[in-house]
């Protein structure tokens, strides 16, 4: 057993991180929390049945009564739509496509190539924007971020002289707080739309969010957030930790000579293939273009997810075929295979996840809550931005006790997509507003997996470092990124700058 020992007094600050780790310990595995949540409305769906309760969704005249799950019906449902719940899940198939490209650019080597090239090669005053600039871009390879990114940027630091725990910090707040912000659509995107979707769609069923819906507002958050972290770690962290006398860690080792062949091989692969698409999509009567010619909606908006399949397998296998981690066919789909083990974890949690969401939807509880959350909000003349921004820092907190991204907004978007949704609220909207508070808390929650691992990095240079030290490292990051990144949120809403693709705050 590992026991973590915090430094410094026991302030307000470390009293409060302790009740969260405690109260967060408490939390079953996400796996179970579905089960626990699925049984659970099964049970409430039963109690709130006896009341007749029954309710009219806006803009239908037809009565909704809330049907109980301990029911023929209800029983018939859960044996009958098991199967079909987890297998027709939105963001299943949206995410396992989306990683069996991004996977075998990982397992090839090329995403932490492109990593180390981009932070070694940066003149030294721009170090720092690199390193949190690529910390956001990998989320790419999603949670393997964590452990790439964070060890490279202390490694970095110290090989130029600086404290390598700026480094770490710098590292790990990019890609923890700026977890779901990119200029490149990844799994994230997929994976949050799907979900939005399948919530969406049991109201309207013609409604879809795609995966481009946050794009515009993701791409100026990579530039905000890469200048803000800088500024963070020059101007806060740094000079705190002052200058580094220690000894451990290793410099960081450029790319091979190998590597960087490969690396512009996979370029120069991206370019041909990113020119292909764009001489497709702008020929006179392109078939990725919509019946009048425009791209919203468009087959290339709805065929984004296979575009960018196809992407990254281009890029692996022009990566791994120049540095033989690719040596015949039959190691790509060996190396497919490799990420999708991966995968694994995240499957067993859709299969819970599914069940829940659709027996929040068949029992017509979640439109009820959402209808009702609704006409109270109204009541109270709370209707405007300023309800989002509730939303907001109520997400923040709920994710210092739940860590997982997809798991989270599982639970919520059944709820808050559809009571935004009757204030007016365009679901992808909600959803940018999600993304935003969800990142943000990733560095300071007990609950994140990997900064056990990131506090065995610091451990190579200061040994007495803690949780504390980590929690203590990482909070301006958090309150700063949270803080800026509703700021910009709201420049988009008041100029009404595009989300993404026709997508504005309201619908």
């Amino acid at each position: 057993m590992i026991t973590l020992t915090t430094t410094g007094k026991k302030g307000w600050l470390a009293r409060f991180l302790n009740v969260i780790e405690k109260a967060g310990n408490r939390l079953p595995d996400p796996f179970m929390l579905f089960v626990y949540l699925a049984f659970g409305i099964i049970a409430l769906s039963w109690v709130i049945s006896w009341f007749d309760v029954s309710f009219v969704q806006p803009g239908q005249e037809e009565e909704i009564t809330i049907r109980s799950l301990i029911s023929s019906d209800g029983l018939q449902f859960i044996l009958t739509s098991m199967l079909d719940n987890f297998v027709g899940f939105a963001p299943l198939g949206l995410v396992l496509a989306m990683m069996l490209g991004i996977g075998l650019a990982d397992k090839v080597g090329l995403l932490e190539t492109a990593i180390k090239s981009t932070i070694l090669k940066a003149p030294a005053p721009l170090v720092t924007y690199a390193v949190i600039f690529t910390g956001i871009l990998g989320n790419l390879a999603s949670d393997a971020a964590f452990v790439i990114v964070p060890p490279l940027a202390a490694m970095v630091f110290y090989t130029l002289g600086r404290h390598p725990l700026a480094g770490l910090a710098a590292g790990f707040s990019g890609v923890g707080a700026g977890f779901t912000a990119n200029i490149i659509i990844a799994g994230t995107d997929a994976l949050l739309s799907g979900i939005s979707t399948e919530v969406i769609q049991t109201i309207d069923p013609e409604f879809v969010v795609t995966p481009v819906d946050n794009w515009y507002f993701m791409i100026v958050s990579v530039v905000v957030l890469s200048i803000t972290g800088a500024l963070i770690t020059e101007k806060i962290v740094e000079p705190r930790l002052g200058k580094y006398e220690g000894k451990g860690g290793e410099e960081l080792p450029e790319a091979t000579s190998l590597e960087k062949k490969g690396l512009r091989n996979a370029t120069i692969t991206g370019l041909v293939f990113i020119g292909a698409l764009l001489l497709i999509l702008f020929l006179p009567m392109s078939p990725l273009r919509n019946e009048e010619g425009g791209i919203i909606p468009s087959p290339f908006l709805d065929g984004i997810v296979p575009i960018i399949l196809l992407f990254f397998i281009s890029l692996g296998v022009s990566y791994g075929a120049t540095v033989k981690s690719i040596k015949s066919p039959s190691d790509v789909s060996k190396l497919m295979g490799e990420a999708m083990k991966d995968m694994s974890g995240f499957i067993v949690l859709i299969f819970a996840a599914s069940q829940f969401i659709a027996y929040f939807d068949w029992t017509n509880m979640g439109t009820w809550i959402a209808v009702s959350g609704a006409n109270f909000l109204e009541s109270m003349g709370m209707t405007g931005i300023g309800v989002i921004l509730g939303f907001v820092l109520l997400t923040a907190v709920m994710n210092l006790f739940i860590f997982s991204g997809s798991a989270q907004w599982a639970l919520e978007a059944p709820i808050f997509i559809k009571m935004f949704y009757f204030l007016d609220f365009h679901p992808a909207f909600v959803q940018a507003a999600y993304r935003i508070a969800d990142s943000s808390t990733n560095i300071i929650t007990p609950m994140n997996p990997y900064i056990i691992i990131v506090l065995a990095f610091m451990k190579e240079y200061d040994k007495k470092a803690g949780l504390g030290t980590l929690i203590a490292l990482m909070l301006p990051y958090s309150v700063i990124f949270l803080t800026v990144w509703i700021i910009l949120l709201l420049a988009f809403a008041f100029l009404g700058i595009p989300f993404g693709p026709g997508v504005g705050v309201y619908l």
